[in-house]
């Protein structure tokens, strides 16, 4: 496992803000967006270069509720041949997108009816890409002005594409799958917030591949819009081949931007 922090440099985007008034009363936008970015470039005895970059949206009307975030992960190292020459070499290099969209069912308004979808690719692992979708039933068990509890659970299907080997071609599977996801955030203050969000999608078959993910995020307010975010995500697959670690963990600061 490498663990390497992306130092958060500076992040574009202008702010975009959305008014509309009716009756002289402010309205909230149905759209609340952030983009978050890190880098980092050592020079000197070792030279490399990262760049951890994200995107998330989200929408929310009546009793419809849906988020899209997007991610991406690229590494670059200084590495020297044999004849003595040097260039940079990629080490990592991956994204994955995830969106999620809840219908809210019920009087008390802590009931959901989800739809899942997730991508994932990831140059170096044992796969060439992992795709899922699954459906079924969420709750919010918890929530009170400083902490929230979300959970849903369903079933759904995984679509594996492993990745070849000197021994071994590419190959494709699909897999009948149940879903778990939970996420428990806590508001320390007005400005510090903890979140940690984990999703298991368990194979139903024993000897296929389950994907369990987690990410642990301490983000603290900077000025106005602006937030510094430490994060540590882990991923594990059940079954990987010979020579690929079943489990990756990335630590990273970034900056974060609301608009």
């Amino acid at each position: 496992m490498n663990y390497k922090f992306a130092l958060p440099a500076l992040l574009l985007l202008p702010l975009v803000s959305y008014s509309a008034s009716a009756s002289e009363t402010e309205k909230t936008s149905e759209y609340t967006a952030s983009a978050e970015l890190g880098f980092l470039f050592k020079s000197g005895n070792t030279k490399s270069a990262d760049i951890k970059a994200g995107f998330n949206l989200k929408h929310e009307k009546d009793k419809w509720r849906s988020s899209l975030a997007f991610n991406i992960l690229a590494k670059k190292l200084e590495k020297e041949d044999d004849a003595g020459n040097k260039e940079f070499e990629t080490t990592d290099n991956k994204w994955d997108i995830l969106t999620q969209t809840n219908y809210t069912i019920g009087e008390a308004g802590k009931n959901y009816l989800y739809g899942n979808l997730a991508h994932e690719q990831d140059k170096f692992s044992g796969f060439e890409s992992q795709s899922s979708f699954s459906a079924g039933w969420g709750r919010n068990w918890y929530e009170t002005e400083n902490s929230s509890f979300f959970a849903d659970v369903g079933p759904g299907v995984k679509y594996d594409v492993t990745r070849a080997t000197t021994d071994l071609s590419s190959q494709s599977s699909t897999n009948l799958i149940i879903q778990a996801q939970a996420l428990y955030t806590h508001k320390f203050n007005e400005f510090v917030e903890f979140k940690q969000f984990f999703v298991a999608r368990q194979a139903t078959k024993s000897g296929e591949n389950s994907i369990y993910k987690s990410e642990t995020s301490v983000t603290a307010q900077l000025i106005d819009a602006l937030q510094l975010k430490f994060a540590i995500r882990i991923d594990y697959d059940t079954e990987v081949e010979e020579g690929f670690d079943d489990t990756n963990t990335e630590t990273s600061m970034t900056l974060i931007y609301n608009f």
